[in-house]
């Protein structure tokens, strides 16, 4: 029997930041190799791919990603946690994943795919990539901290970015230029008056300010000036677009970023199901079959110097993900 612990711990223990998995998909193919899957390995960009791994196809996929975000922080064992950069997002789920398949194929049952994919952190290109390749799966069990509930759905994001123009002009004579990001500040705050969008499933839109950058120096008035917005979709953009136009009309020019729809899951009966507010891959690897996403962890420790998960969640997930495929095969 597979220990999921251990696996993760090896996972962890190899540095795979966006645009650098190379390793960790070196790892998982040779990993799968020596227990006889036929591995295929989609190259995304020079040095980093996606790993397809299959036996019989058209059952279920279980996938997830490889990289991680930085800083890199080696795994630890601490008490009943496992810490580690990926601990929760995602390489202790793309373990349990290994593991369930492991388990699955020793009790005689084939109808299982594995596919990780890289840069989810950066763009998702590996997903991208992947939704090219000839999937026969019906089910895709994508792999997120979901707490190890499965999410009734997930939040879309929309990106846009808001600038503000002046005129340059010396500090000493402020008359002589317009500051751009005077009215930048003044503009930002009533974003939050603006009327969002509400689902009663996946709750309210949101939205952050999550970057402003304007000026060059102390001593000249400010010509150029930006922020970056994030929303986190509940529905259709097209109203939310319209009113951030009007809401910018005459003050800021607006450049619409990276977009990915609200999504709402297959949930199966038995298994809790609750809405998550971030997004995944799913929206980009439609041909992989029904999503559902599940995972064990928390996403509050995702991303931060204490991300971990818990030994036992870890553990427990794995029989989660083989019932869970067992269950959507009879479907």
């Amino acid at each position: 029997m597979t220990d999921v612990v251990a696996l993760a711990a090896e996972l962890l223990a190899i540095h795979s930041p966006s645009g650098g998995e190379g390793p960790a998909i070196d790892f998982v193919s040779r990993y799968l190799l020596g227990r006889g899957w036929n591995v295929h390995v989609q190259e995304v960009s020079p040095g980093r791919g996606n790993v397809w791994a299959s036996r019989d196809g058209g059952g279920v996929t279980l996938s997830t990603h490889l990289d991680t975000v930085p800083p890199y922080i080696p795994p630890r064992l601490d008490g009943d946690k496992l810490y580690g950069r990926g601990a929760c997002d995602a390489k202790g789920i793309a373990a349990a994943m290994l593991a369930a398949a492991d388990r699955l194929v020793e009790q005689g049952e084939e109808r299982v795919d594995l596919l990780f994919v890289v840069g989810e952190e950066k763009g998702s290109d590996g997903a991208r990539a992947a939704n090219h390749l000839p999937a026969t799966s019906r089910f895709l069990i994508n792999g997120e901290p979901t707490e190890s509930i499965l999410a009734s759905g997930c939040k879309g994001s929309m990106r846009v970015t808001v600038r503000t123009q002046g005129r340059e002009a010396h500090s000493a004579y402020p008359h002589l230029g317009q500051s751009a990001i005077e009215p930048m500040l003044r503009l930002l705050p009533t974003v939050h008056a603006l009327p969002l969008p509400t689902d009663p499933v996946l709750g309210e839109t949101t939205v952050n300010i999550g970057t402003i950058r304007g000026g060059t120096e102390a001593n000249i008035v400010p010509g150029r000036c930006e922020a970056e917005l994030m929303f986190r979709l509940v529905s259709d953009p097209a109203p939310l677009r319209a009113a951030l136009e009007t809401w910018a009309a005459g003050t800021a020019t607006l450049e619409w970023g990276s977009y990915i729809p609200a999504q709402h899951f297959h949930t199966v009966p038995g298994f809790d199901a609750h809405p998550v507010s971030y997004t995944s891959d799913i929206p980009l690897l439609g041909r992989w079959g029904t999503p559902l996403l599940f995972g064990p962890g928390s996403i509050h420790v995702a991303h931060t110097d204490l991300e971990h998960v818990a030994v036992a969640e870890l553990r427990d997930s794995v029989d989660t993900y083989v019932s869970l495929v067992r269950t959507l095969l009879t479907a």
